[in-house]
């Protein structure tokens, strides 16, 4: 596959990107803790169970790994969510010396209800542009992601 030579782009375009991602992330942030709020979970703890839910039981170390925390931060995190029945720790059954997180199925049941509240409030500001603008939106997000997953 060829890459498409393209000219180069001015340092007042990249400036402009980097400032809008930054404050779009600064906001999503904001209100993604304002969401959170009215769950049960705080955002570390979101973070863990959505890496839970995408790829499956880990050990405290893989976990750990995933979120570039420490182990025994981890270890405190899921002390907590293992307290609200959130995950459960289970012994693998090929070595009883390790320990699986396993995301129960309340977890699970707040991952869905905290992503559909933040799909709700992205659906509430989308509501104010056309579908093809937000297409575009979703379009050129997906090419920004593409070529950063590259690097």
């Amino acid at each position: 596959m060829s890459e498409e030579k393209h000219s180069p782009i001015s340092p007042e375009t990249v400036h402009e990107i980097e400032c809008l991602l930054r404050e779009v992330s600064n906001i999503l942030k904001r209100k993604g803790r304002e969401i959170l709020h009215h769950f049960p979970v705080t955002p570390p703890q979101l973070n863990a169970l959505l890496w839970l839910g995408k790829e499956g039981d880990m050990t405290i170390g893989e976990l750990s790994q995933k979120m570039c925390l420490a182990c025994s931060t981890m270890t405190d995190l899921v002390d907590r969510m293992e307290k609200n029945n959130l995950v459960a720790r289970v012994r693998d059954g090929r070595d009883r010396r390790v320990v699986q997180i396993h995301l129960l199925e309340r977890g699970a049941e707040v991952v869905k209800e905290v992503l559909e509240a933040r799909r709700q409030y992205l659906a509430e500001v989308l509501s104010h542009i056309s579908e093809e603008q937000a297409v575009r939106i979703q379009e050129n997000l997906a090419i920004l992601y593409n070529e950063m997953k590259r690097t």
